[in-house]
């Protein structure tokens, strides 16, 4: 491949940067996108899939299940074989498998083909941020990570608006179509803008340390999963997070032993590391487990349709967007434990607004809480991102970002299971008398307790008996959103201690590494 000298690299910084973030939103924008269409799914054909509820969840799940497996393991690849090679593969793979859950024509084959998007997307996350800090200096590299972590939390927040938009004019198989020509535009672009680095000193494969790692994290994101289902003392659910937690356990053990170790364990014995790691975790754990509450709220609790719902998030896009491109000046003045701290405080804040928000609660000032939502997630995400990034050389990068990109997946998927176990083991608690008052309910009062949805979907097909579930449907519904909201509030508390006590008061100086620069070539 032609070789692109560094000042050509350095002129096109900004370009690339635009480039990476346009494959880092189809990516991302798919973790969200679906939510607005589980409805629409679980209609009969030929509106929808006839799926029902556990195979709706696992139309989420596989995505992220092999989503935070492998990102890890890209991360390491992308350092190897170029991560440029990478993100084009993954990309290419990524539009190919939207195709196919486009044309899914049951729900088994749609949770396949999204289980193949995860793995393919789980390629490109790594190599954008770990390109970023390839092509930016450390100058400049806060501002452009800053940018970055905007685009995540955009994708994010527009996902449902993006869904409600499709699902109002094409069939529910429009929301993984509309990848495709984004795909292909980026596709053009990468081959093009983008410089290709890796590694210049590999070291030796750890086949060993690969296949560890895939099974741990894929093990205990399963285990999390599994007790968001059925409770986290079952033995479903232990067994999976306990096998996971020996596995990840081997694997750091092999990774002390092993000459050209696939993750540098002396990382986490550094407080700053480990706390910026584990404060991501901490974000994503409340703000996802949330966000998720909040969608059906929407759409359920106060019967707004998928569109509005997405309108309705766009505040909170708005927040990140605004403060994570400018949170680069604030470190600088404020430095990473003040202004992380603050984040986590406000994010509290906003979380125990859910605590009292109710069926008929206001619009303007929950649109002013997501702002806020939005603001504090801006302001954390890029000083602790970069914090991760910096404690590594660059040769290195693409582990450093998978770290941070798998942390957030596993923060996500936690939040999304712990939080959801709490909404739905509340609801349930509160639907079942009103549901079994209900003469020849029968075996149907497990499905229909099973969620709001399915109560509501329920109450429309029972006649006026119906009818009256739905007052105690929307009223169980807000008392479930208050626990679990309770819930992120404590996480949220736990965030603020650690960002107070582990990070540094001031920005540390990236690592630099003694090895040779990395080649950067171009296609």
């Amino acid at each position: 491949m032609p070789r692109m000298s560094p000042e050509v690299i350095h002129s096109r910084r900004w370009e690339i940067l635009g480039v990476l973030i346009l494959s880092l939103l189809v990516v991302v924008l798919d973790t969200s996108i679906l939510n607005v269409a589980l409805k629409t799914l679980a209609e009969p054909a030929p509106k929808g899939l006839g799926a029902s509820q556990s195979q709706l969840e696992w139309a989420t799940n596989s995505y992220t299940l092999a989503f935070a497996g492998l990102l890890f393991t890209w991360g390491i690849l992308g350092d190897r074989l170029g991560r440029k090679r990478v993100l084009l593969g993954g990309m290419l793979a990524f539009g190919l498998s939207s195709v196919l859950c486009a044309f899914a024509t049951s729900p088994d084959e749609l949770i396949a083909f999204r289980a193949l998007m995860g793995i393919s997307g789980a390629a490109v996350l790594p190599s954008t941020l770990s390109i970023i800090s390839n092509v930016f200096e450390p100058s400049e590299r806060p501002k452009a990570i800053g940018i970055w972590a905007g685009a995540v939390g955009l994708a994010i927040a527009i996902g449902p608006v993006t869904g409600g938009l499709l699902l109002a004019h094409f069939w529910w198989g429009s929301v993984f179509f509309v990848n495709v020509p984004i795909v292909a535009t980026a596709l053009a672009l990468m081959a093009r803008l983008v410089p290709d680095s890796r590694n210049p000193e590999p070291g030796r494969l750890d086949p060993v340390g690969v296949l560890l790692s895939i099974a741990g994290i894929t093990v205990i994101v399963f285990g999390i999963i599994r007790g968001g289902d059925v409770g986290f003392l079952t033995a479903s659910a232990l067994a999976p997070l306990i096998g996971g937690i020996v596995l990840l356990g081997a694997f750091i053990a092999w990774e002390r032993r092993f000459p050209s170790p696939i993750l540098e364990t002396r990382l986490f014995r550094s407080p700053r590391f480990s706390g910026a790691v584990g404060i991501v975790l901490l974000i994503f754990c409340g703000y996802m487990g949330l966000l998720f509450a909040v969608s059906f709220y929407f759409q359920a609790a106060r019967d707004y349709t998928p569109l509005h719902t997405g309108a309705l998030l766009l505040p909170l896009a708005a927040g990140q967007m605004i403060f994570a491109s400018s949170s680069s000046r604030l470190v600088e003045r404020f430095g990473p434990r003040a202004l992380v701290s603050t984040g986590m405080a406000l994010m509290v804040v906003t979380y125990l607004y859910y605590t009292r928000a109710g069926a008929h609660s206001p619009l303007l000032p929950l649109e002013l809480i997501l702002f806020l939502q939005g603001v504090a997630v801006g302001i954390t995400m890029p000083p602790v991102t970069s914090a991760v990034v910096a404690a590594v050389p660059r040769q290195k990068a693409g582990a450093a970002s998978a770290i941070n990109n798998t942390s957030r997946q596993v923060g996500g998927a936690l939040g999304v299971a712990i939080l959801g176990a709490i909404l739905s083991s509340a609801y349930r608690a509160g639907i079942r008398p009103h549901l079994a008052a209900i003469p020849h309910v029968g075996h149907q009062i497990d499905t229909a307790s099973s969620s709001i949805a399915a109560t509501l979907s329920y109450a429309a097909h029972a006649g006026p008996v119906g009818h009256a579930l739905v007052a105690p449907a929307v009223a169980s519904y807000i008392h479930a959103m208050h626990d679990a909201a309770t819930a992120a509030v404590a996480i949220g508390l736990i965030g603020v201690l650690v960002a107070a006590t582990l990070l540094p008061r001031r920005a540390p100086a990236p690592v630099t590494a003694p090895a040779a620069a990395e080649p950067a070539t171009s296609s």
